[in-house]
């Protein structure tokens, strides 16, 4: 059974069993089963002649000892010894749980309507903590945090007028140019400026500002909170008796419901200038332009789109500070956190965009 020294082999002398060599991986793959046929009726294995052993190695000896019935295992040097005991200590050891069986259809359907009850209360309670708070402020509005306040402000607004300035001149350059086509075939071209001018304060420039928040803001309150989450900060203020919705949401609800109507107004007028700049490469002069856009333009229309921009950002705070408080534990908890803010900002603000669009139809607006 061995060509070599090293190799690993074996044979069956009376009741004994010995074996010699190397007992590693790369020799032992062809010993198993012989090893284990020739086990059978050992009364004892002896390892004098065995010059190396691994975990696969010990593993083969155990099986061998166990396939003999319980035969005693003698003769091993020192070395091979500890790597055998290492093994059968490990072998002996509690298993790992096992984990729990899949659920059935009807099942898996029932859990997942139990958790989605479960984040709408968690949402909705939320949601009322964060009104009560609001309220019990304005009495007092020394309990709202100004520091943290005008931090924010900067944060979600200054540092924002740049994308929203490149944005806005984009968006109204991109609608000038795209409806001069099918404008010029009409001989219409007169009309783009109030085309693109009301597109924007009605729609797109609440839309874009609402982008910009939730991809920088939004993230950002849901990052923040949720290693704040992580870190256990959030419940050592708990703790300490200081209301997390007061100290850490409602500053950045506040900040966000005031800078997302100036960056709506930012995207306006930046659109607007694009706009003014595409009409003049097509021969408009910029007086006409003027016109235009104030024969169609209303106050109201800017008022509802501002509106509009103001709600979008308290919806998108909120969310994004509800992933924030509510991130999980574990290394991905706080890039899930936003991503949920991120997402869940994005859609609630075209959903209420919708909501809007049909309410102002029906008030005539």
């Amino acid at each position: 059974m061995t060509d070599q020294a090293e190799q690993a082999g074996f044979d069956r002398q009376d009741d004994t069993l010995r074996l010699r060599g190397a007992m590693t991986t790369r020799q032992v793959g062809g010993l198993w089963e012989p090893l284990l046929k020739a086990a059978r009726g050992a009364r004892r294995l002896d390892l004098s002649g065995v010059t190396a052993l691994d975990t696969t190695g010990a593993a083969l000896v155990l099986r061998g000892a166990a396939v003999a019935g319980d035969a005693p295992v003698e003769g091993a040097s020192a070395p091979v010894s500890a790597v055998l005991k290492r093994a059968q200590d490990a072998l002996a050891a509690p298993r790992p749980a096992a984990g729990p069986k899949p659920l059935p259809f009807v099942g898996r359907v029932g859990a997942w309507g139990v958790e989605g009850l479960r984040a709408f209360r968690a949402s909705t309670g939320f949601l009322g903590e964060t009104v009560l708070m609001g309220l019990a402020v304005l009495p007092q509005p020394r309990r709202l945090r100004v520091a943290d306040l005008l931090r924010h402000l900067d944060e979600a607004g200054l540092r924002a007028f740049p994308l929203a300035i490149l944005l806005g001149t984009l968006i109204g350059v991109i609608l000038a140019f795209q409806s001069s086509i099918p404008m010029r075939q009409f001989g219409a071209e007169i009309f783009i400026p109030p085309l693109v001018g009301i597109s924007l304060i009605r729609e797109l420039g609440p839309l874009i500002a609402a982008i910009i928040v939730a991809g920088r803001t939004g993230s950002a309150y849901a990052a923040e909170l949720g290693t704040m989450t992580v870190n256990e900060e959030v419940d050592a203020l708990r703790i300490m008796g200081v209301d997390p919705v007061s100290m850490l949401v409602l500053p950045r609800l506040v900040a966000a419901l005031l800078v997302m109507p100036v960056l709506a107004l930012v995207v306006n007028l930046t659109g607007l200038f694009g706009m003014g700049v595409v009409m003049g490469t097509l021969g408009f002069p910029a007086a006409l332009v003027l016109n235009q856009l104030s024969q169609w333009l209303t106050l109201g229309s800017l008022l509802g789109g501002l509106f509009k921009a103001g709600v979008f950002g308290l919806v998108i705070a909120g969310i994004g500070c509800r992933a924030g408080l509510g991130a999980g534990r574990g290394p991905r908890a706080v890039g899930d956190a936003a991503t949920q803010a991120v997402v869940g900002g994005i859609v609630a603000t075209v959903v209420l965009d919708g909501l809007f669009a049909v309410l102002f139809y029906r008030l005539g607006w």
